[in-house]
């Protein structure tokens, strides 16, 4: 059990008990699980870049390598905290003085924890957003597949909850991935944001040797330095970027995989979930939930929630070294993050094995009203009537079938022609065909061949100019990736050879 006293009861000096169990411990098993690797990076690059601009002597900068290089990295990140440091930082400068020596403590000439911590956050964010991204791209991918598979499968559209006009399964899903196409767009503006380096600002105004900003940033993979170094250590909207795009991809995920769980049920019947990603009652034999959509509208509600916290809390936090607040920040930007990875691959994985009942969807838009606007248009082109009137006479037409219960089959030319009739004094132009035609959902989906409508050679169009934006995106993420993962390997080569520009 945690003791009880209160910090008056304690010793004076720092940190006091209470103060490092509520702030510190915490902050230090955030860092040594997801901040390790790049501090390890940014101290490298860093201390390249020392002896490459003669601040530091050669000879030094090999003997400071050669410490960073026998640091016990893995030891460091199953390490507890001690009290006797203040955080990962210092444990690692402590750790690399026992290994080197008192010149060890010249790698940290010429910058702060300030620069060196906003610049970790930015290269850990980095990654979060890149993998989010990627998965992204797959669910993508996959429901473009889905949409190609579908572009001839009829439903019904919904406004207001309500029967509105019919469309195909495709169209429907053109529109998810354009949703989807700029959330991914907005995540990439948010890595293009964070991936600029902050280092060399040092506390907030650079330092009187000879640094080489744009160095470091090259050496870490970041595309841009942070040009004002007030701003580089107290701006704060990088991260605010990364959430605002995480929580924006939620929402609208979110209102994708609500529609996905009201056509698996039963009474609409239109999807049927694999049964890899569904669960059985405990009590009732029948049921087939679709736990997994279940959770993964959950988790899209914990990832806005979270994202909402990093948005509180960079809120009115003062214009200044943001440092020591994006210790208890950062965390829940991580794990909004990290949750729509997830839910991206999940769906994903459900899209690919999803079953849909097709002849359901067809026979329920032939038996609907929702082909009636189609009707009241083809009046207009027949009979020249206003749009006004002739919706006026479908209405009329539609209200006596309901009321009498009668299906949509049940509406004859006679039937049309007698309501026309009562308004107009003209013979009733529209053919039996035109009838026919227009109460078919079939011809209803094909003379929509306007730009973005439901026409199968519309949505085809879609879907390829789509494909053809996904692989320019997956060519970016691949490059990004490809960048990012070189960092190490070409941090370690110049340690390994020379710690000088080659």
């Amino acid at each position: 059990m945690k003791p009880t006293s209160t910090d008056s009861t304690q010793a004076t000096g720092f940190p006091s008990q209470t103060y490092a169990e509520i702030v510190l411990e915490p902050a230090y098993n955030q860092a040594r699980q997801h901040l390790l690797n790049p501090m390890m990076a940014v101290n490298k690059a860093h201390l390249i870049m020392l002896c490459e601009q003669h601040i530091i002597p050669e000879k030094e900068a090999f003997h400071i390598a050669s410490a960073l290089q026998r640091l016990d990295v893995d030891k460091l990140r199953t390490s507890e905290y001690s009290s006797r440091v203040e955080d990962l930082f210092f444990q690692v400068e402590n750790e690399l003085e026992q290994l080197g020596g008192e010149s060890t403590g010249n790698l940290h000439l010429a910058r702060s924890r300030n620069d060196m911590g906003i610049a970790i956050y930015r290269m850990v964010l980095r990654e979060k957003l890149s993998t989010a991204i990627t998965s992204g791209l797959a669910l993508h991918r996959s429901l473009r597949k889905f949409a190609l598979r579908h572009i001839h499968t009829l439903m019904i559209a919904h406004t207001h909850t309500q029967q509105a006009h019919p469309t195909t399964l495709a169209h429907y899903i053109c529109a998810v991935n354009d949703s989807l196409e700029r959330d991914l767009e907005r995540l990439k503006a948010a890595y293009v944001g964070c991936n600029r380096s902050s280092l060399g600002a040092a506390a907030l105004t650079t330092s009187g040797f000879p640094v080489s900003r744009e160095r470091t940033a090259e050496l870490l993979g970041f595309d841009e330095v942070i040009e004002n170094a007030y701003d580089a250590v107290s701006g704060a909207d990088y991260a605010g970027e990364a959430a605002s795009a995480a929580q924006l991809a939620a929402i609208n995920l979110g209102r994708f995989v609500q529609d996905l769980l009201l056509w698996c049920t039963q009474e609409y019947g239109g999807l049927v979930v694999a049964a890899p990603y569904v669960q059985i009652s405990s009590i009732m034999p029948q049921k087939r939930n679709p736990v997994s959509l279940e959770h993964a509208r959950s988790l899209l509600s914990s990832a806005k929630g979270d994202t909402s916290t990093v948005l509180h809390m960079i809120h009115n936090t003062p214009f200044g070294d943001i440092v020591d607040t994006e210790d208890d920040m950062q965390p829940y930007l991580w794990k909004s993050l990290n949750t729509l990875e997830s839910v991206y691959r999940l769906l994903s994985e459900i899209i690919d094995t999803l079953k849909v009942n097709e002849s359901l969807l067809r026979k329920r838009a032939e038996n609907s009203f929702a082909t009636v606007t189609e009707l009241a248009d083809t009046l207009v082109r027949t009979d020249g009537l206003s749009f006004r009137k002739a919706h006026s006479i479908v209405s009329h037409l539609v209200t006596q079938l309901t009321e009498s219960g009668t299906h949509i089959s049940g509406l004859t030319w006679d039937m049309v022609n007698q309501a026309v009739q009562d308004l107009s004094d003209k013979p009733l132009a529209l053919t039996r065909e035109n009838l026919r035609d227009a109460l078919s959902p079939q011809h209803f989906v094909y003379v929509r061949q306007v730009l973005g409508g439901p026409n199968p050679d519309e949505v085809k169009r879609v879907l390829a100019n789509q494909a053809i934006r996904l692989n320019a995106k997956e060519k970016w993420n691949r490059e990004t990736v490809s960048k990012l993962r070189s960092v190490d390997v070409n941090l370690n080569g110049i340690l390994n050879g020379r710690p000088d520009r080659t």
